[in-house]
């Protein structure tokens, strides 16, 4: 069982990285770079040579390319100390055209076209004049050179920066002694009240091991995921973070900040990270609380995550249908042909040919007539609002129940060992649940962990038409938006997610059923 599962752990993620790589292709080289501006008002706002530049620096944050300005490249010789600072300022200044350049200015312009041309980079340059005419009033000439970037190159950091192990180095500037320190008093609450936790000093993360309240009670910033940064869904923000982070109103509790000030606040000391010179910049508000750069941390709210809500959701939707959909499949086989037979055949049907958008809003409509709540607000506290979506969700997972326990016990009224065990005395409704029932649901038991599974991913249209704040929307938003970093990350988790579960489903059959088993013994 475990060579079983180490190698078809190995085979799926090698599935799911040739996956992502076929995404990446898909959107990195075949759609238009252009598209990720339909979303960016800054770029609407841009005119001639400041688009064009914005253009070529947004590609470069998005990844499509390496793009190097002729400032810079100045820059770096000025730190390098090939030129002095007088030269650089000098230097820098490009004419309206390039014969209009100064003479010291023509000779770092050929040196960087030369340079980064032998390198394998386009070099452009936008005047300010085209053909005796203004082309950007009162704008500046660019100089510039840029390199697409293989798409080989964007798996592979995408690849090795998938996890980050935080360590006494990771900070590259001074912060003083590094080292782990820990405690069975967590100074954050005033170091009184038991809760064991580990801080650093160095690490990008204060606090690397801690304990709270909150479900699982013990968490870790040691080990840190890394889906692919937001440009627009979340600007800024890791998609592993935009889908664990607490949402609703801020919860603020009385906390002690590292300089011994009490307060009540949302603040959440247990997410700071390092942002170097904030407590210098930050002046009164920073320093009347730290006494380090530890100074970025989260908030506490009162809401779940958007995994939180979508999984939530999911597992009691998946509870329902099993509780319902297999006794229903079982009745209808022992009541082949009966009104609650074809009752229950309709309703496969129509399941199973009506488009879900459809069956969910004609819930919500009935649902608002029996005055139940149609819409999730993370600000209510009435429990009546998970009713619709949790019977929208079900749905087809109780269609699909009744229909395999109907058909396979039906197909088994004949088999060999049903007819035995009438031979033998026993009674019909003894002959289902003790012989046809036990074989029916090995496969169906193989189907829950991908179920449960699945739920974290929430569900598209039922999460959208009932306004629930979890996963199920943030692929349609990143396709919408084209942000294209957030597109990678949520096939990434689905992917993942969809190797665990299968590996799960076989393990949990084969524990169900002993006949069953995975290794191969030799003849």
């Amino acid at each position: 069982m475990t060579k079983y599962v180490i190698n078809r752990l190995l085979r799926g993620f090698l599935s799911v990285a040739i996956m992502i790589i076929i995404v990446m292709v898909m959107i990195f080289t075949l759609m238009d770079r252009q598209l990720i501006f339909a979303s960016d008002p800054m770029f609407s706002k841009k005119t001639f040579n400041a688009k064009e530049t914005y253009m070529y620096s947004k590609w470069e944050e998005y990844g499509y390319l390496d793009y190097v300005t002729y400032a810079d490249y100045l820059l770096q010789l000025t730190k390098d100390g090939t030129i002095t600072e007088e030269t650089r300022a000098e230097a820098v200044k490009l004419g309206r055209t390039a014969d209009k350049d100064s003479e010291l200015t023509a000779q770092y312009v050929k040196e960087f076209q030369d340079y980064y041309t032998s390198r394998g980079y386009e070099v452009k340059r936008l005047d300010t004049k085209m053909n005796g005419k203004k082309v950007a009033q009162g704008g500046q000439a660019a100089l510039f050179a840029f390199k697409d970037k293989p798409i080989w190159d964007r798996a592979l950091r995408y690849f090795t920066g998938l996890i980050e192990f935080d360590n006494v180095n990771r900070v590259a500037e001074d912060v003083g002694e590094r080292k782990l320190t820990f405690t069975l008093y967590d100074p954050m609450y005033g170091g009184e009240k038991f809760s064991p936790a580990i801080l650093g000093n160095g690490t990008n993360h204060k606090y690397l091991l801690y304990c709270d309240n909150r479900f699982p009670f013990i968490h870790q910033n040691f080990l840190t995921l890394h889906l692919g940064k937001s440009f627009v869904v979340n600007q800024g923000i890791d998609v592993f973070d935009t889908m664990t982070r607490s949402q609703g109103a801020y919860v603020p509790t009385t906390i002690t900040y590292p300089t011994g000030l009490v307060e009540e606040s949302a603040d959440d000391l247990h997410s700071a990270t390092y942002v170097p010179g904030s407590l210098e910049a930050g002046e009164l508000l920073y320093s009347s609380r730290y006494t380090d750069d530890y100074t970025q941390t989260s908030t506490m709210k009162n809401g779940s995550s958007k995994m939180g809500y979508s999984f939530l959701f999911g597992v009691l939707a998946v509870i329902l249908a099993y509780v319902i959909g297999l006794p229903l499949g079982v009745l209808m086989a022992q009541k082949a042909d009966s009104l609650l037979d074809k009752i229950g055949t309709f309703y496969i049907v129509f399941i199973t040919a009506v488009p879900a958008l459809s069956y969910i809003f004609m819930v919500k409509t009935l649902g608002y007539a029996l005055g139940i709540p149609t819409s999730f607000d993370l600000e209510s506290t009435n429990k009546m609002m998970y009713i619709l979506p949790i019977v929208s969700l079900a749905m087809p997972s109780i269609a699909r129940l009744m229909r395999w326990m109907r058909r396979y016990m039906i197909d088994q009224k004949n088999s060999d060992y049903v007819r035995f065990a009438r031979s033998n005395g026993l009674q019909e409704g003894e002959i289902f649940r003790k012989h046809i029932m036990r074989n029916a649901v090995v496969p169906i038991v193989q189907g829950i962990p991908a179920s449960v599974l699945f739920s974290l991913v929430g569900a598209f249209y039922t999460e959208r038409v009932y306004s629930i704040p979890g996963t199920g929307g943030l692929m349609v938003t990143a396709i919408q938006t084209y942000d294209n970093n957030v597109i990678v990350g949520v096939c990434l988790f689905y992917g993942v997610l969809s190797v665990v579960s299968l590996i799960l489903g076989d393990v949990l059959m084969a524990m169900v059923d002993p006949r069953i088993s995975f290794s191969t013994k030799a003849r």
